[in-house]
């Protein structure tokens, strides 16, 4: 009901009116039954407003860090992502990784929309990179179809470090449904997996138009943050 209510009610026609996102290809959504939605990862806002432009619920695996602010704006940040749809994770690996796969594998086999970012986090200059073979897991042993995501210029409206988003308008790109059924049984296969996950991006890559780096979104950040350092 929450969810719901901030949509239909509160935060979303606020958005859609400030905002004014177009959309291209929501057809191509499922109209039921489990899916993935594999976007590209442009802005902290990819999560909010990929929520308002389709008419299912969906559900994200989000960073836990988001969950934990002690304040009153960690606190209301904390409410507005559970009630629409966001899944707190460790993203710290081993374990905890194999927890977040459970977590997405639990809304698909309860016929859900769940939405992932391939690249792992948001790409820190707009540039396309590397995925994570996550998703193609979660689709293998969830036995579900993925529609390609594309999220234009909302690094524009909040870029990475800003607090306050800037008024103007932003896109959502829809792709045509990737079925990956012909690779069932060999989730443990990790050329498959690669193969997969490859082919998510090369979507994603044609439908953006984003300059690819062949190379991990999260490794770029640490040798940045590394040369900062130094």
């Amino acid at each position: 009901m929450f969810y719901w209510i901030m949509k239909n009610l509160v935060a979303g026609p606020i958005l859609k009116t400030v905002f004014r996102p177009w959309i291209v290809g929501d057809e191509k959504i499922p109209t039921s039954g489990p899916v993935i939605l594999a976007s590209n990862h442009l802005s902290f806002i990819d999560s909010i407003f990929l929520p308002l432009v389709i008419d299912r619920r969906i559900s994200f695996l989000a960073k836990s860090d988001y969950f934990v602010g002690r304040t009153l704006s960690g606190w209301l940040v904390k409410h507005f992502l559970l009630g629409t749809g966001m899944l707190p994770i460790d993203r710290s690996g081993g374990k905890a990784s194999e927890a977040s796969l459970n977590t997405g594998l639990r809304v698909l086999a309860q016929g859900g929309v769940l939405g992932i970012y391939p690249e792992g986090t948001r790409s820190p200059d707009g540039k396309m990179y590397r995925g994570r073979t996550g998703v193609a897991r979660m689709i293998l042993e969830g036995h579900v179809p993925v529609v390609p995501v594309v999220m234009v210029d909302t690094e524009k409206v909040m870029p990475i470090g800003s607090k306050i988003p800037k008024v103007r308008r932003i896109g959502v790109m829809f792709g045509d449904p990737l079925d990956f059924s012909r690779f069932e049984g060999l989730e443990g296969d990790r050329f498959i997996l690669r193969s997969i996950t490859d082919e998510i991006m090369y979507e994603l890559n044609r439908l953006s138009g984003q300059e690819y780096v062949d190379v991990y979104a999260s490794s770029v950040k640490e040798r940045a943050k590394a040369k900062a350092a130094s």
